[in-house]
This record gives C-alpha cells, structure tokens and sequence, in this order.
C-alpha cells in the first residue's frame, strides 16, 4: 500500500510538472526564429536594415499614414517611409509567403502618351526629354521612369444601348469583342456594361474572351441616355474600388453619341469621379459623318480630361479602327513615378503639366489628380 501511494504521488508530480512546462515550451517555440528561407519569412519581417531610420522618426518629406492599425486590427507603431512588410489578413503569419508592401511616400503614377505631328506614336525617349509641373511646381523627387509597354490592363467596355444607336449596335458589339481579342493579355481583366437609363453591367471583370463575348451580346438596345450618370457611377463602383497588388493601368473604353437627356450627375461631377479612380477614358463617337455634334464635344472633354483620346469614325465601319488605335495605345505608353513638392493631404485636386521639350512631339496625360484625405 505505501508503494502504491509512491507511485500515486510520483505520477502527480510528472503530471504537475508537465503543465508548468507545457505552455513554457510553447512560449519558446514561438519565440526562438525559424530557420531562414528564402526570399522572406516572418522571421525576418521585424529586423530593421541598420540604414532604416527609427519608426519615431519618419521623414518629414512622407506625411504618415492615417491608418495606424495592423492587418490584425490591433495598433501599430507610427510607420516611416521606408517600405515595410506584412502579412496579409488572410494570411497565416507563420506561413510567410504572402505579404502587402506599405509606402509612406507621397507618389504619384502618371501614365501618358506621346505622339508625333504625323500621329505615330514615340517611342524611346528619356526623362530629361520632357518638363513636368504638379500644382505649379516641379517635383520633388523623380522615382522612376519607364516605358510601360506590358503593364497590366484594367478595362472597362461602356457600350450605349439607348435608342439612339440601335442601328449601329449589333456592328458596335462585334468590335467591341473583336479589340477584347486584341487587346487582353494573360495579367489583363476587362468588364462589359451597357447603359441607357440604367447600368447593366453584362460581365464582372475577367480575363475569359468567352464571358465577355457572351456578356456583349446579351445587350439589348433601348431607351433614353444617362451618360454622366452611368460613367459617374462606372468609376465609383468598378475602378475606384479596385483593389491591386501592383501597378496596372485602368481605362474605359465608352463607345456613345455623346447626348445626354436623363443624368442628374453633371458632366464636370463625372470627370471628376474618373480623375479620383485615376482611370483614363478613351470615346468613341458613333455619330457617322462628315461634321462633328453637341455630342462629339461632350466626348472630346471627358477624354480630355483623363488623358485619352477621342475618335470620330466617319461611317459606321469605321468604329472597329477607333477600337484598333486605342488598343495600339495601351501598349505604346510611359509611366512616370513622381514625389510632388510641397503635397498637402486635403483632398484638394492638384494639377499636371506634362510637356515635350522637343516641338515636335505632343504629350497626352490626365489633367490632373485629388489628393487624398490626412
């Protein structure tokens, strides 16, 4: 009886002694760094590089950002301009394999084309080759400059279906999936709308021919026209709120007349949302003729405006040419990555002059951009 007592004890003694080092054990586990792998791993994350400035001392040229929790949702430190990175929310963070890079700088992506006086597009050139002005003054910093022939496309098919078109649809249609097949690449998404009164959006975002072709010819001509009111609402709903991982170009293609007899959202209103999602709007104009319209001016401004360009066929078979020079376009681009001088976030809309210093070239670029919220 006393040796079983014994053997009673000493089995109480290991069982109390496994639960104070149990979780112990677990807490050097999680302490002690996995083995290093490349190219990153949580282990790594949270060492400073010894030329990274102190995160309480972010540079005073980088406002920080408003945003000061983690992608847990717990608080994080105040975040210097040096790029940091973490995983994502969706991410295990032992895992290591995906991360979201977080910029403190202010930076600005202008996409611009540059033609010549016989309407060919340039190629080739350099910084020094042209002259930029952000709000009046020239740029603080020039991050980088690139000829952006392969960026990956966003773009949006905007196809009138009222009824002042239904003669020319079923041609606008074909082209419509005939510059699709040219223009998507693999990284490439597209989505198709039709609008007249309202917004049928016929196929969300994809890369499928099949699916857009498909969504192209479910639209159905008829009624009146709200086309401020469907580009306002196309660049909230579809661009403004698209998320990305890396650099890509966004462009709608609006193929219109031009009129308007139903929006309440004003023309300028409509602009000013596709300046905010920084997507540029190339118009084709389906008023065949020899003269140009109200309308045809209505699609020159906004065009304008965003840095595209307007094209006026002058009988209906010349629509699928817009669609083939908007498609050269796309891919015969520059891609400048600027620091503006003194930038305030105040939600102020801040203008561009981008010019060629040589004459003989023309540079096309967005009129401008809103600066974000503190």
């Amino acid at each position: 009886m006393v040796g079983m007592n014994i053997s009673s004890r000493a089995r109480w003694v290991l069982l109390a002694l496994a639960c104070v080092t149990g979780p112990q054990a677990a807490i050097s586990q999680t302490t002690t760094p996995p083995p290093a792998a490349p190219p990153v791993t949580p282990s790594t994350a949270p060492q400073q590089p010894a030329t990274t400035p102190p995160a309480t001392a972010p540079q005073s040229a980088s406002p920080a950002q408003p945003n000061s929790t983690s992608p847990t949702g717990s608080t994080a430190a105040p975040q210097s301009s040096t790029p940091v990175l973490q995983p994502r929310a969706d991410q295990d963070p032992q895992d290591g394999t995906t991360f979201t890079l977080h910029r403190g700088v202010n930076e600005v992506d202008l996409i611009f084309t540059v033609m010549g006086k016989d309407g060919h597009f340039v190629a080739n050139l350099q910084q020094q080759n042209f002259g930029l002005l952000d709000d009046g003054r020239p740029p603080q910093h020039v991050l980088r400059f690139t000829q952006q022939t392969n960026l990956p496309l966003r773009v949006g098919i905007m196809l009138d279906t009222s009824s002042s078109i239904r003669q020319r649809f079923e041609f606008e249609q074909q082209a419509a999936t005939d510059f699709l097949l040219q223009v998507l690449h693999p990284a490439d998404r597209a989505f198709v709308e039709g609008f007249d009164v309202q917004i049928n959006v016929a196929q969300d975002f994809t890369n499928r021919i099949d699916m857009l072709d498909t969504g192209i010819r479910r639209l159905r001509p008829g009624g009146g026209t709200a086309l401020f009111d469907s580009l306002y609402r196309t660049c909230k709903d579809q661009m403004l709120t698209l998320q990305q991982d890396s650099e890509v170009r966004k462009a709608i293609v609006l193929v219109s007349d031009g009129d308007d007899d139903y929006s309440r959202v004003l023309e300028t209103e409509a602009i000013k949302m596709c300046q905010r999602a920084e997507t540029i709007v190339y118009t084709i104009s389906t008023n065949v003729g020899p003269s140009r319209d109200k309308g045809d001016d209505v699609l020159q401004q906004i065009s304008d405006a965003t840095g595209g360009q307007t094209f006026y066929p002058q009988r209906i078979d010349d629509v699928a040419i817009g669609f083939r020079n908007i498609e050269e376009e796309l891919r015969s681009q520059y891609l400048l990555v600027y620091e503006p001088a003194d930038f305030k976030r105040d939600g102020s809309f801040r203008t561009i002059y981008l010019h060629s210093l040589d004459p003989r070239y023309g540079v096309r670029a967005k009129k401008g951009y809103f600066s974000p919220h503190e």
